[in-house]
């Protein structure tokens, strides 16, 4: 291997480095090196098209998922290229390459652009065969590659460090808020001495010396801060060259005695190369890894540099670059230029500032494509402009609720200023414009106490912005108040009364940034995917569609990368016309972001026919058919399945409170679905009504009963406090009603066991679930609230619910659990309308084609021991199934039943069913409800007898 590394040094080394001519033999040379027959043997692609809007582009070569490389000539400088190839590779999304390379036919540089900013390394043509390793990923059968400026581990380690000390000093009884201030302090410190901002290694040198004995810590270090503090340069001794830094950062030098690990771990953080530490992942590492042990901050999570892109760079960078492209006279540039100098972004949830820290680094980068426009096109004017920057951290806005956040945005934005400087140092250098560099001033340092401010960012008003990015806190309604109390979210409801109390908390950001953006300004927000989804959605994506908003770049939905383990959907708008295609990325089967280019963007962030016109019809809604099973709210009502057995044995009377409770795991992943536990349900009976149940009452008395009395307890206190503060405060009765009544269930759903104790069967299926599974379920059985229940007996009721067409309006319609649909029934079944002119012949169509398919459900689970699930996973794979059969004829009836054509789509046709269903019936003309059809006389025709029953025998299938 080594040797034909090599033999790829040495042809190089005969090349003469044309980008044209030689490109391409060295990328097959490169592929050989590493154990290829050839790029093309390999599979990849050379000269691959980039589309874009008006152009396509050529890339060198693009293998699969693992490389994007592109050649430039000889003794070029690659730095220069990184914006080209990182256009290429943004526009391959959503399948992009994990590496990108640039090469000069003498060095290479690798990026991964969706870790971070930075190469992650840079090779001489003449050490690979040394320095292969960072190539591993190259070879046939790819194994991890080893880099020398992996800026994420680099900062894990360097944030552990750190994380360590502020725990040691909070453990030993130091003020929580004086340690994060001095570590704050620290942190700068040790950036601003690999920066050069301070006399070479003067902290680092401290920090040695008080190991040794040298010196004390509190003396120290405080010295030097409080010479960062001061205006005056001191007139002798070790801090004479150690210039005025504040900021605000060091008005209030903290003073504290460090313990000798405490030195050695932050002597330890201070030899690291700070300059490898990445601001932009940092304060999420360091914040998450406060109070833990040092091994968190290698399993902290942070949000990815390509997740902020999704955001930033479709409502900040293409916005930007698009205004330069259109320039064409020195006066229109100067002009961009003034307006980049009074651009303004807000983050209004910037927790520790790692959207600002991008938006502002991809700020600076705007400007420098200008003055590189400038000085190319107009070079004698290029004096005049000069290079002195305008694009000021003064220019960006945080809001958050959390103070030790704040000020470590502060600290992010202060370090990226510095390092922006050192971009547009090598910018100069790299075009060699002959001008000097005209320095923005480095120190003192900005007080950014002005710009990024510690507050509820609910209640207080924004600064205007140009655009408004951020990922706002995810919370659901029932976390909020578990999470905030009930005080707080009377105020929010308050304050807001546009927006549903079901709303997630993420909703009020969406509702309030397009409220303050300006017309023609642009947002980017992450929310919980839940904003595309009923209450949410009508917050959120809907207040911005119906006012004067277009949702112009979108993600459905997507794992986020954060700290929340949460399904997330990513958008971005305009408040004002958007001109130009939209891109919405969808999740295919396989969980794969496919793009899409559309014209418009719904509020549900969908391909399909935009379904959020549908009418509720009351045709469904009453008489009542569709109920959520019971929630029993606590354990001490369940019995196990022996346990309840044995009673009924020695009690028979027992069942008509102790009954099997079926939940949807076992529905879906039991054999024979069987209910592993029995309910005590005394719903509809009053206490003394229970008690006649002695037994079973005395268990629920015993384990239900202190329970309650404690919540309830503590709830009125709660209540007691808010109402001290507000008289007219909402107050929360939730543990106080369920105490009033200790003996009954949570939610006992009476109307649901009152509806199906006139039946002999109902229909259930998992209340969560990406493809829904129907089943029938024997009246004994009460289903728990993971379960729907559809009160329907008949075997064509079944099958227009199990067919294709009910799921996918479940599917276009639901709302979502961590990603996975949801079953709601105002969404879904109060607008879902059924066949409304079936013949007899259709009708028992679909009544057969239903029983057919479930008993050959039922005779394959018994023969092969399978769950629902089991049978349920192989319908998915490919190939021939009886399964797929019997389905598509239950699909084919159902469809057949409707009259609806099978070349349409069948959303649009159902909705358009729906309309037309809710027209009638706001006119009185007679429409079918869900069910048989009233032309049906015997409904006993169309009623077999199958269910799930509970079962006393070893084998569920009896």
């Amino acid at each position: 291997m080594r040797e034909n590394i090599q033999k790829l040094v040495d042809y190089t080394a005969t090349l003469d480095g044309d980008e044209k001519g030689e490109a391409q033999v060295f990328c097959d040379r490169f592929f050989q090196a590493f154990g290829h027959q050839g790029y093309k043997e390999a599979g990849a692609i050379l000269e691959f098209r980039v589309k874009s809007k008006k152009s396509t582009n050529f890339a060198d070569l693009l293998w699969d998922n693992r490389v994007l490389i592109e050649m430039k000539k000889k003794s070029s400088k690659l730095q220069s290229h990184r914006t080209q190839i990182f256009d290429y590779w943004w526009k391959l999304r959503p399948n992009q390459p994990k590496y990108s390379i640039l090469c000069n036919f003498q060095e290479f540089i690798i990026y991964d652009f969706s870790l971070q900013d930075e190469p992650l390394d840079r090779i001489k043509i003449e050490e690979l065969s040394d320095r292969y390793t960072s190539f591993n990923f190259m070879f046939p059968k790819p194994e991890t590659p080893i880099f020398r400026n992996n800026l994420e581990e680099a900062t894990r380690k360097t944030a552990s460090l750190v994380a360590a000390v502020f725990n040691s000093l909070v453990e030993r009884g130091e003020d929580r808020g004086r340690a994060q201030k001095f570590i704050l302090q620290a942190i700068f410190t040790m950036f601003a001495e690999d920066y050069n901002l301070l006399p070479k290694d003067i902290f680092t040198q401290i920090l040695i010396d008080c190991l040794n004995g040298s010196g004390n810590s509190y003396d120290l270090i405080y010295g030097l801060f409080q010479q960062m503090d001061t205006r005056k340069r001191a007139r002798g001794g070790r801090f004479i060259e150690v210039p005025y830094f504040n900021g605000g950062l060091f008005t209030k030098p903290e003073a504290i005695e460090l313990t000798e690990d405490e030195l050695d771990k932050l002597h330890q953080a201070a030899t690291r190369k700070w300059n490898k530490v990445n601001p932009a992942i940092f304060g999420t590492i360091f914040q998450s890894s406060m109070g833990k042990d040092a091994r968190h901050a290698f399993g902290a999570h942070f949000t990815s540099e390509l997740d902020i892109l999704k955001i930033v760079q479709p409502t900040l960078i293409k916005p930007w670059r698009k205004k330069i492209s259109k320039t064409k006279t020195l006066t229109e540039m100067k002009a961009l230029r003034r307006e980049l100098s009074s651009y303004e972004v807000l983050d209004p949830a910037c927790g520790s500032g790692n959207f600002l820290y991008i938006a502002y680094r991809e700020l600076k980068r705007i400007e420098l494509e200008l003055l590189d426009k400038i000085h190319i096109e107009f070079p004698k004017s290029a004096s005049e402009i000069g290079t002195q920057s305008i694009v000021s951290i003064k220019q960006f806005h945080g809001i958050d609720f959390n103070e030790f956040a704040v000020e470590l945005a502060k600290v992010t934005l202060m370090l990226a200023k510095e390092i922006s400087i050192k971009e547009t140092q090598e910018w100069i250098n790299t075009i060699q414009t002959g001008l000097p560099f005209q320095m923005e001033s480095t120190l003192p340092l900005d007080n950014m106490d002005a710009n990024i401010v510690f507050a509820d960012a609910l209640f207080t008003e924004w600064p205007r912005a140009d655009v408004i990015i951020g990922n706002p806190p995810y919370q659901s309604k029932n976390k909020m108040q578990k999470e905030y109390g009930i005080e707080y979210l009377n105020k929010v409801w308050d304050a807001y009364p546009n927006i549903s109390g079901n709303a997630d908390y993420c909703v009020y950001w969406f509702y309030k940034a397009h409220l303050n953006l300006d017309y023609g300004g642009y947002a980017g927000l992450v929310g919980t995917n839940t904003v595309t989804q009923n209450y949410s959605r009508e917050g959120s994506l809907d207040y911005i569609v119906k006012n004067d908003g277009q949702i112009f770049n979108a993600i459905s939905s997507q794992p986020w990368s954060g700290d929340a383990v949460v399904f997330v959907s990513i958008v971005n708008w305009k408040k004002g016309k958007y001109i130009g295609k939209k891109h919405l990325y969808v999740e295919n089967e396989k969980d794969e972001q496919v793009e899409f280019i559309v014209d418009v963007i719904n509020s549900s962030l969908s391909l399909e026919i935009d379904v959020t016109s549908a009418k509720t019809l009351k045709c469904n809604k009453n008489p009542k058919m569709v109920f959520q099973g019971q929630t029993h709210g606590n354990s001490g009502f369940l019995l196990s399945k022996k346990k309840g057995m044995e009673i009924l044995l020695e009690n028979p009377n027992s069942s008509n409170v102790l009954k099997p409770f079926l939940i949807g795991r076992e529905l879906v992943a039991s054999i024979g679905s069987q209910p592993n536990r029995f309910v005590i349900d005394f719903t509809g009976r009053n206490v003394i009504e229970a008690a006649t149940f002695k037994n079973l009452f005395e268990i629920v008395k015993q384990k239900v009963q202190p329970e309650r009395e404690k919540k309830a307890k503590e709830q009125e206190d709660k209540n007691q406090a808010a109402l001290e503060k507000n008289k007219k405060a909402k107050t929360n009765r939730h543990h106080i009603n369920f105490y009033n009544k200790w003996w009954l269930l949570s939610y006992g759903r009476e109307d649901l066991l009152k509806a199906i104790s006139n039946t002999e069967r109902y229909i259930v299926c998992s209340r969560v679930s990406s493809r829904p599974i129907f089943e029938f379920v024997s009246s004994k059985i009460n289903p728990n609230d993971a379960l729907m229940v559809f009160n329907f007996e008949d075997d064509y009721s079944f099958g227009i619910i199990q067919s294709k067409a009910h799921i996918l309006w479940y599917q276009e319609k639901c709302s979502t659990m961590k990603g996975d649909p949801r079953y709601t029934p105002n969404t879904i079944w109060d607008t879902f309308p059924f066949p409304q002119k079936p013949n007899l012949n259709k009708v028992k169509k679909v009544a057969n084609a239903a029983v057919e398919l479930r008993n050959k459900r039922n005779e394959l689970m018994k023969k092969h021991q399978f769950t629902l699930r089991d049978l349920y996973k192989i319908l998915e794979e490919p190939g021939s199934n009886p399964m797929k059969i019997l389905h598509k004829r239950l699909d084919d009836a159902v469809l057949d039943a409707y009259d609806f054509d099978k070349r349409k789509d069948i959303l649009t046709q159902i909705l358009e069913l729906n309309l037309e269903i809710y027209s009638n019936e706001t006119k009185g003309v007679p429409i079918e409800s869900p069910g048989l059809p009233s032309f049906i006389t015997n409904s006993d025709e169309f009623k077999t007898n199958d269910c799930i029953q509970i079962s006393t025998s070893s084998s569920a299938y009896t």
